[in-house]
């Protein structure tokens, strides 16, 4: 038997220039590697295999076939393919085998007899399996799907029956062809590289652009806040000039800047900078103005925040940031802090399975503002329109020293806010600021800007040169009824209904004593009811006698006595609905707040749910009673002014819209004149 036994040292590799094979066919090249190398068939090694018995037999050096344990080397020849196809070109075979014919280095494994057997007679055939040492750059070859045998040149030659003498051209063609597909095959998946690139390049160039523009920017950044600068605001622009009707309030915090500007003055008789200042009041009556006012004023840093900034969906980043101002804020001082919106961040402490570490920002937000270190030099102030959420430790002295409130302004504030922003738009010289000032009571200085605001807006649309007392009339009714609804489809029917009900309240506020003055009355559709009485008082209220709240409720209950008296108790509507919760509240509040009954006395009942029932049902007793007696007011009085109230009706039916005076004219007896 021929066996290799020096196989297994490296030799080198030679090539047919070496043995001297270049000028041999391909034919004659493949019968001498036939002849001068072994080769075991397939069929001869089944049979071979068939005659072991059937145990284990192993080789000292197990490789990854018994044939390669047996005889020293793999199977070559036409038995063991280097390219995945049944036959091969012997041109293929020859380089293969002379190629690695000297490199023959086993493969260590462990494959057993029997193994082997199973695979051959289940069918599976090894010799699609590469065996002996595969190059990198021919595992793409092998692992390919074996597909049918790719007929030659010649063969196809003689398959299609092409003519001798055309042979030439056909494999002229065949290669100009196979070039061309080739040059094109490049040329495409050049193409394909040019297109992605570009691709890739437009992508690059549009994420840049997102991140830089500002409304559209995507920010990869943590949100813990321990790297989120902080800087102080310039507001140059607002200075306490620009604050009206608030007068005690901006002098607290004038006195808060010449503090700071000129320490000595105060430090000289052992007085000390306040540490906080609160300000309270209801929304729009200019807190935020007034902290930018000290902004604008104050020749110190200047620090904002929003108390919604500061918590966020990671544990910790509240008291973070809570540090960070004001590390930043000592750094620099003196100094001023304003934080907005104080409740958010300084609301009480509870204690809640639902927000455990609630308490860690306002905690440190304490710490800061009075703790065991000293914080000399920083103001802070707060803004808050519900003190009554904020925790009991954060509004002690020592932490916010002051608590200045900020209500809503007088007849002579309203003035002064409206008279500065009406010297922002053109106005007629007619329009008087003190006449908007008394019709507009309870506004806040958001309100009467806006009023200002819609007037010009309206002067605009109705292509007007300047702002008239028309304009500023139309604004304030807009704003206290809401805006007019001139497309809803009314029947006549329901006209008629809304005008007696409308009639109603105005005859019950015109002809009781301590009732409301009539603004304006209307049945054009407004918001989301069909007709309304404005009433506004003369002058500013700072309480309310008892009279004038009864008189509150006969006014609800006019709208309901008059359907009932004019159209019948089975024609009564759902339209006085809001009339009775406003007559229920006022009288609620009279017997369990206001202690104006006869019965309960003057103990209050805030909680009514913690009562007793017996006290329980003596407060409904009392606030039926007093409902019941406002009803038969009102209805005595609209059947002794039933003339009065029909006229008023259909003036309401005819101009849809009266004020104060056209009232008073209809009431009288007289005719309204032109309009």
């Amino acid at each position: 038997m021929f066996s290799l036994s020096t196989s297994l040292q490296p030799q080198p590799s030679l090539t047919l220039r070496d043995l001297v094979l270049t000028d041999l066919g391909v034919r004659q090249l493949d019968e001498l590697v036939q002849k001068l190398l072994p080769c075991v068939t397939q069929q001869e090694s089944l049979s071979q295999l068939r005659t072991v018995p059937n145990i284990w037999r192993t080789s000292h050096l197990s490789s990854d076939s018994f044939f390669h344990n047996k005889h020293g080397f793999s199977r070559m020849g036409g038995v063991t393919p280097v390219f995945s196809k049944q036959n091969k070109s012997p041109l293929q075979t020859l380089c293969t085998d002379l190629k690695y014919l000297p490199l023959m280095v086993p493969n260590r494994g462990f494959k057993t007899l029997k193994s082997r057997t199973r695979r051959l007679q289940g069918g599976f055939d090894s010799s699609g399996e590469p065996e002996g040492f595969t190059p990198s750059f021919m595992k793409g070859f092998l692992t390919r799907d074996k597909g049918p045998d790719v007929e030659t040149l010649d063969k196809l030659l003689k398959n299609k029956n092409i003519p001798d003498g055309q042979h030439d051209a056909f494999k002229t063609g065949f290669a100009e062809g196979f070039l061309k597909a080739q040059a094109l095959t490049q040329r495409t998946q050049e193409s394909l590289r040019r297109t992605r690139l570009i691709l890739l390049v437009l992508l690059l160039v549009g994420l840049y652009g997102l991140s830089k523009t500002p409304f559209l920017s995507v920010r990869f950044r943590t949100t813990s806040g321990l790297d989120s600068a902080v800087d102080p605001v310039q507001m140059k622009n607002v200075t306490f000039e620009h604050v009206k009707g608030v007068e005690e309030a901006k002098n607290e915090l004038q006195e808060v800047v010449e503090f700071l500007r000129n320490p000595q003055k105060f430090t000289a008789l052992g007085g000390k900078l306040p540490k906080g200042i609160l300000l309270v009041g209801p929304p729009g009556t200019g807190k935020t103005l007034l902290a930018r006012a000290v902004a604008g004023e104050a020749d110190v840093p200047f620090y904002y925040a929003s108390g919604s900034e500061f918590d966020e969906m990671f544990v910790g980043v509240g008291a973070s940031r809570i540090r960070n101002l004001f590390r930043e804020a000592k750094a620099n001082a003196p100094c001023v802090i304003f934080i907005d919106e104080l409740d958010s961040v300084g609301g009480k402490r509870i204690e809640s399975p639902m927000h455990p570490y609630s308490r860690q920002t306002i905690n440190q937000l304490l710490a800061e503002m009075d703790g065991f270190k000293p914080n000399e030099g920083v103001i802070i102030i707060g803004a808050t329109n519900f003190p009554e959420a904020l925790d009991n430790a954060l509004i002690r002295p020592g932490r916010f020293d002051m608590q200045v409130t900020v209500p809503r302004p007088d007849v002579k504030g309203r003035t002064e806010i409206l008279k500065w922003y009406l010297k922002k738009i053109k106005v007629d010289s007619a329009v008087e600021a003190e006449v908007i000032a008394r019709g507009t009571v309870g506004f806040s200085g958001a309100e009467l800007e806006n009023l200002v605001n819609q007037a010009a807006l309206k002067a605009a649309v109705d292509s007007k040169d300047m702002v008239t007392m028309k304009e500023l009339e139309f604004a304030k009714d807009k704003i206290l009824m809401g805006p007019e609804r001139r497309s809803a489809e009314i029947d006549k029917k329901n006209k008629e209904i809304t005008a007696y009900h409308e009639s109603g309240h105005a005859i019950i506020a015109y002809y009781t004593k301590d009732a409301m003055p009539i603004n304006k009355a209307t049945i054009m559709p407004r918001g989301p009811t069909l007709g309304h009485v404005s009433m506004l008082p003369e002058n500013d209220r700072w309480s309310e006698t008892r009279s004038q709240l009864l008189a509150q409720m006969d006014v609800s209950m006019g709208g309901r006595v008059a359907e009932e008296l004019i159209f019948g108790s089975e024609n009564i509507t759902t339209g006085a609905s809001s009339d009775f919760d406003s007559a229920t509240k006022i009288a609620k509040l009279m017997v369990t707040r206001f202690g104006m009954s006869e019965k309960l006395g003057v103990m209050t009942y805030a909680d009514l749910t913690k009562q007793s029932s017996e006290t329980q049902a003596a407060i409904e007793h009392e606030v039926r009673i007093l409902l019941r007696d406002s009803y038969e007011r009102a209805k005595a009085l609209l059947k002794s002014r039933s003339k009065e109230h029909k006229n008023l009706a259909e003036a309401l039916l005819r101009y849809e819209t009266l004020d104060a005076k056209e009232i008073q004219l209809v009431l009288e007896g007289k005719t309204i004149g032109s309009r």
